[in-house]
Order: structure tokens, then C-alpha cells, then sequence
């Protein structure tokens, strides 16, 4: 099993009176980001509910997947400028809600429609307990 790489880059917390982020980048997430950036524009984030690609974090050029008031913004990424979200189906928030997820990049392609797999990788959610005080 691999370790865990800790996040270099926390999102804002984007729920109200949170003040901790719930989600981060691990540095290879953010360095894939980047260059999906650069080929697609802005981006975002939908947490998979288990459809097509298990419960990974899936990337879709911004607006193309259409969130309602059924989704929950976790927070933001401000990478380089840019903002990049990341959202959860409010039904899975509350199975995830006392976890902290870090999204992390490994090789091999994923079977959803995340814009990362011509690139040969796929992205994946690593978490642990949320420290909240």
C-alpha cells in the first residue's frame, strides 16, 4: 500500500461558519491540475458516488457537470490564480462529513469521464478523521 502523502494545498472552507478546509491537493494533484488546465480551462471537482469509477474524485472542465442545490461545495482551490471546486452530492456528505479528504494522483486509467485519463493517471481520495475543535 502506498503512504499517505499529506495536502500542500488546502481548499477554503466553502460551507457556512467553517473555518478548517474539509479537502486538499497533494503536490502530484496540483502539478496534474496545471497542465489539465492549460488544455481544458477552468476546472471542477464532483466526489463520485460510487457510479462508473468506485468513490474517486472526478475533474470536469467547469459547467460541464451541472450541480444543484442536491450538491454540496466542500471548498475551493485557488491554484495559480484560478479557482478549481470541489463538490459531494449532499446524501454522500453525510456519510462523509467527518472526514477530511486529500485528492491525490496514481497511474493507471480510471473508468469514468474525469479529464485526466488520456493522461494515464487517475485522481483518488485519500482521507482521514476531520480535526475539528
Amino acid at each position: 500500500m502506498e503512504p499517505v502523502r499529506g495536502a500542500v494545498l488546502d481548499a477554503a472552507p466553502a460551507l457556512p461558519g467553517e473555518t478548517s478546509s474539509r479537502v486538499g491537493l497533494t503536490a502530484a494533484a496540483r502539478d496534474l491540475l496545471r497542465l489539465l488546465r492549460e488544455q481544458h480551462g477552468p476546472l471542477m471537482f464532483h466526489q463520485s458516488g460510487g457510479c462508473c469509477d468506485g468513490s474517486s474524485p472526478m475533474c470536469y472542465p467547469e459547467g460541464d457537470f451541472i450541480t444543484s442545490d442536491a450538491d454540496v461545495l466542500l471548498g475551493t482551490f485557488n491554484l495559480d490564480g484560478g479557482e478549481i471546486g470541489f463538490w459531494m452530492s449532499a446524501e454522500q456528505f453525510e456519510y462523509w462529513k467527518h472526514t477530511h479528504l486529500t485528492v491525490d494522483v496514481v497511474a493507471g486509467r480510471g473508468s469514468g469521464f474525469s479529464v485526466e485519463a488520456p493522461e494515464g493517471k487517475r485522481f483518488l481520495i485519500r482521507s482521514r478523521l476531520l480535526d475539528v475543535p
